[in-house]
């Protein structure tokens, strides 16, 4: 007897991504914890960040979808960085008071 597929909803799929890509789970942990296998995880992670085989619309755009992963992890970068600055910049104007 054959087990019947299960259908996720791009939702999921995206909320799972973000278990690995922006809480630092491990594919493995993540895919266990939800039920999913990991290498269907894998999966839609490279679909989500725009590379591998799997990902729609890559004829000549890989150039682009790369650039634009670059460009979103140094977003993130300096979106950190700058939160510690306002941070540090509060606490020597209260140390100064």
């Amino acid at each position: 007897m054959k087990k019947k597929r299960s259908k996720y909803t791009q939702e999921f799929k995206e909320e799972a991504v973000k278990l690995v890509t922006e809480q630092g789970y491990q594919i493995t942990e993540a895919a266990r914890n939800l039920g999913v296998n990991e290498n269907m995880l894998g999966r839609w992670k490279r679909q989500i960040e725009g590379v591998g085989e799997d990902a729609p619309g890559l004829k000549g755009g890989t150039a682009m979808l790369t650039e634009l992963n670059h460009l979103r992890k140094e977003n993130k970068r300096l979106k950190m960085e700058r939160e510690i600055l306002k941070k540090a910049a509060a606490f020597f104007a209260k140390e100064m008071s």
